[in-house]
C-alpha cells in the first residue's frame, strides 16, 4: 500500500540586498503553494543570525551582498546547517561561479531578473524532491529504482526552460532574431533599424531590446542626431 504523507509547509528565508527585490521575491514564493517566507536577510550579518533563529528548511541566496560573496555564505550554510537547502539567485553570468555553487550543494542556480515562472518550476521540483525523499526514508526499504526516480525529480527539465520562462509578449524566435541582428552590427541599431531588418513593428522592436537591456545583454545610448531627439542606440555587450 503506498504511503500518504503529510508535507510540512517549506519555511523560505530571503538573502538579498535590495528590499524591494526582496519583496518582489517574497510575494512570488508565497504563490506558489507549501511554501512560506520566515525572513528576509540583507547581509551576511543578518543571514547568519536568522539562520541560527528561524532554522528555515530553504534559503533563496543572492551571490553578490555587501562585503560578502554569497559562495561563501552557502559553504556556511552546507557546513552550519546540513538539514537547509539553498538556491541561489543572482545576475552572474560567469560559469566559474555555477560552477562553484553546483559543487557546494545548491540545489539550483537561477538567473536574474527572477522570473515567476521559472521559481515556480525550481520550487515545485524541490517541494517533489521533499516528498519523495521522506517517503523512502519512512519506508525504510529503497530500491535502485527509488533512487534513479528521486534523482529525476532533480534534474531540470528540457527543453522546456528555453521559451516556457520568457515574459509575456517576448517569443523565442523573434528574440533570437534581434539578438542575431544586435551581434552583427557593433555600432549599435536603433529599435526602428531593427524592427524593419527582422519585418516587426518599430514598438515590438523597441520592446525585445528593452528586455535584452533588462537581462544586461544589450546596452542602450543616446543618440543626438542634426535635428529631431535623441534616439537610443542599442549595442551588444562585449
Amino acid at each position: 500500500m503506498e504511503i500518504q504523507l503529510q508535507t510540512p509547509t517549506v519555511e523560505v528565508l530571503i538573502v538579498e540586498d535590495d528590499l524591494r527585490i526582496a519583496e518582489i521575491n517574497r510575494r512570488f514564493i508565497e504563490q506558489v503553494e507549501g511554501f512560506s517566507v520566515v525572513g528576509i536577510a540583507i547581509d551576511e550579518h543578518q543571514a547568519k543570525e536568522q539562520l541560527q533563529i528561524l532554522m528555515p528548511t530553504l534559503v533563496l541566496l543572492d551571490i553578490y551582498l555587501p562585503n560578502a560573496n554569497g559562495l561563501e555564505i552557502l559553504k556556511y550554510i552546507r557546513q552550519h546547517y546540513p538539514d537547509t537547502d539553498v538556491i541561489m539567485i543572482t545576475a552572474a553570468r560567469e560559469v566559474d561561479a555555477i560552477r562553484e555553487a553546483v559543487r557546494s550543494g545548491a540545489f539550483d542556480y537561477i538567473m536574474k531578473p527572477l522570473i515567476f515562472n521559472r521559481l515556480q518550476e525550481t520550487l515545485l521540483r524541490y517541494l517533489n524532491f521533499n516528498r519523495e525523499l521522506t517517503r523512502l526514508v519512512v519506508s525504510g526499504n529503497i530500491s535502485q529504482s527509488d533512487v534513479d526516480r528521486l534523482l529525476s525529480v532533480t534534474a531540470k527539465k528540457e527543453p522546456a526552460s528555453s521559451d516556457s520562462f520568457l515574459p509575456k509578449g517576448i517569443d523565442k524566435l523573434t528574440l533570437d532574431k534581434v539578438i542575431q541582428t544586435i551581434s552583427n552590427t557593433p555600432d549599435g541599431l536603433t529599435a526602428d533599424q531593427v524592427a524593419k531588418m527582422i519585418g516587426v513593428s518599430r514598438s515590438t522592436g523597441r520592446r525585445y531590446l528593452e528586455h535584452l537591456v533588462s537581462l544586461g545583454d544589450v546596452y542602450a545610448d543616446l543618440s543626438y542626431g542634426v535635428v529631431g531627439r535623441p534616439e537610443r542606440v542599442y549595442r551588444n555587450k562585449k
